[in-house]
């Protein structure tokens, strides 16, 4: 496989045979799309009409974040390997970041856009009451409503006929910008203090956040420091945002009140 073998290679001796790629494919979306998705196809089959809204978002999401990145790894990665190899690479790399930390090739081969790709795709992770991490498909799908919301000018997000409540679209932020934030910040000191590409911090911190596991290889040379908050990072990333937020910090007083209000120019 040339530059796509290496140290590190996980699953990448079985690149090239359909049967291990597609069980364990199966395996991961299984894990990664949440009971309730699981009990309303139990229950209602191929009926996505009456399937739950978490559902039908979290089902649309999974099959959109598993096409566009597969069809950029096709298109633009893996040159090199024969073309069943590419479909089975290309398919197995936009499913495994957000959940399960597998590989079929030494990500070091990979392209910096690539690389980022996959930085968000374990950011994103896997969908509420599964067993991934991530900020999850769902807080996405309401951030993505709740922008077009603002550029249709309406006053509700909305997905799939259903309106989105205002305390849900402000927790998918809080969500959002907190796991951001933490990354970011964190890969940030990783890369000053390792001596180590910023992309490489920030892909070891996105799969601690994330708990996927994928690695470009500097994990077992990094100090002390760096390993403390890859601890913390994966600590974080199980217990979730708002989860942890809650149970250090109580989730306050209800407010009874409301203050004058004022607009102010953003934008």
């Amino acid at each position: 496989m040339g530059k796509y073998s290496g140290d590190f290679s996980s699953l990448s001796m079985f690149s090239s045979i359909p049967v291990i790629n597609i069980i364990v494919c199966l395996l991961i979306v299984i894990g990664g799309i949440g009971f309730i998705v699981w009990k309303d196809i139990y229950d209602y089959k191929f009926n996505f009409k009456k399937y739950r809204l978490q559902s039908k978002v979290v089902i649309i999401m999974s099959i959109i974040l598993i096409i566009l990145p597969g069809m950029y790894f096709f298109f633009f990665e893996f040159n090199e390997l024969t073309l069943k190899e590419r479909i089975l690479v290309s398919i197995f790399q936009s499913i495994t970041p957000r959940t399960a930390g597998f590989n079929t090739v030494n990500l070091n081969g990979v392209s910096e856009v690539g690389l980022i790709i996959l930085v968000i795709l374990m950011l994103i992770g896997g969908s509420p009451g599964s067993t991934a991490g991530g900020m999850k498909t769902s807080t996405i799908a309401v951030i993505c409503a709740s922008i077009i919301s603002v550029f249709k000018n309406k006053g509700n997000a909305e997905l799939f006929k259903k309106r989105i409540s205002d305390e849900n679209v402000k927790k998918a932020f809080a969500i959002f910008f907190l796991y951001l934030f933490i990354f970011l910040f964190s890969g940030l000191i990783i890369s000053k203090i390792e001596n180590v590409s910023v992309l490489s911090g920030l892909f070891e911190t996105a799969s601690a956040i994330g708990t996927v596991g994928l690695t470009l290889g500097i994990t077992p040379t990094l100090g002390l420091v760096s390993k403390i908050i890859l601890i913390m990072l994966m600590f974080f990333g199980r217990i979730g945002g708002l989860t942890l937020i809650y149970a250090t910090l109580g989730e306050g007083k209800k407010q009874f009140y409301n203050y004058p209000l004022e607009k102010i120019m953003v934008g």
